[in-house]
Parts: structure tokens; sequence; C-alpha cells
């Protein structure tokens, strides 16, 4: 019999769809709540883009971290609720410049094309398996974020990779642990997952 913890239903949704990493959920612990979570993250998002299309993804420097330092400015809102009118936009903007950051660094690094897709394919099929749970009221636990590396973890060691000009080896080593890791992750939870409508939380009270 397959047995995990489920975890508790979570204050906002929205907050579990950011899959924010270790480095986003400490700068949110700094400034508890305090900080709006869009506006940050949109600013994130156009410094990102502006540094992918002047070709920074294709630097083997240092310059190649920039647009995932840049998007940490999203960082500081992980530990807010998200219960604003538009902070639903919050999640969209990171996988859209995750997504984007990744193929680009790929592309640039004459990675071949699909491995890059293996590699997205791992992260959007983690996105989506979230989405289904949170509609089924069945919650990811709390250590798949920080096990997956988070965003802000996946774009900074991609970024490692091209500063060590080993993108390809990067790329085929994330996409078989992020690969293993959400499969088995997914099923486990899945099997031991209430049937009969029965939330998470529930069942967390008679572990």
């Amino acid at each position: 019999m397959v047995s995990v913890h489920m975890a508790p239903v979570p204050r906002s949704a929205v907050v579990a769809y950011r899959d924010d990493g270790v480095p986003s959920r400490a700068m949110g612990a700094l400034v508890a709540g305090q900080l709006p979570p869009l506006p940050p993250a949109i600013v994130g998002m156009f410094v990102t883009g502006v540094l992918l299309l002047v070709g920074v993804a294709g630097t083997d420097g240092l310059a190649v971290f920039a647009p995932a330092v840049a998007l940490l400015l999203a960082g500081p809102g992980s530990s807010h609720p998200h219960d604003g009118r538009l902070d639903w936009l919050v999640p969209p903007i990171l996988r859209l410049t995750e997504y984007g950051f990744v193929a680009s660094v790929g592309f640039a690094h004459d990675v071949p094309p699909w491995l890059i897709l293996i590699l997205l394919g791992a992260m959007a099929f983690h996105h989506y398996d979230v989405v289904y749970r949170l509609r089924q009221r069945v919650y990811p636990p709390t250590w798949l974020a920080t096990s997956g590396l988070g965003w802000d973890g996946r774009m900074l060691l991609v970024a490692l990779g091209g500063l060590a000009g080993q993108v390809t080896l990067v790329f085929v080593l994330l996409s078989l642990y992020l690969w293993c890791l959400f499969s088995w992750e997914s099923i486990t939870c899945w099997l031991a997952a209430p049937r009969f409508g029965m939330d998470a939380a529930d069942l967390g009270a008679h572990d």
C-alpha cells in the first residue's frame, strides 16, 4: 500500500502555483508578506525579457546569470497571500519567463531541440500536475518545490551550465532528475489521494 503525507490546505492556491524555490521563499520570509506580488513579477519579467533579447543567454560569462537574477525580483512577493484581484497573473508570468529563459539558453548554446523539449516537458508536467491537484483539493507536499529546485533554482542551475560551458550536460542531468522526481511523486501521491472527495487536510488529520 502506498502512503504519502498529504500537505495541509494553503491559504491561497495561487501561492502553490508559483513553484518557488528556496531563494524566493527566503526573500519572501524577510518581508513577511508585506510586498504585493504582481508589480515585482512584472518588473522581473520585463528586465529578463530585455536581457534575453540583447543576447545575454548566449554568453559564457557571469552575464548569463543576469536574467535569472532579474526574475528574483519576484522572490520577495512569495510570502504574500496573493489575494489581490490580479495576483493570479503571477504564476503565468513566472512560467513564461522561466520557459523562455531555459529555451533561450538551450538554443543559444546549441543544445539539441529535442533535449530542450524534454526539459521543458518535465517542468510543464509538474506545473500541470499541481494545477490539476489543486482542482481536486489534493495538495502537493511542501518539500516538492524544494526538491524540484523551484523556478528560481532551475534558472540558476541552467545559468551555471552556461557559465561552465556545460549547458547540454546540465540539460541532460536536470531532465533526468526532474522527470524521475515529478513522475514518481505524482504517481505515489495520486495513488494515496482520497477517492471520495475527502479534503487532503482531513486525510492528514487521521495520520
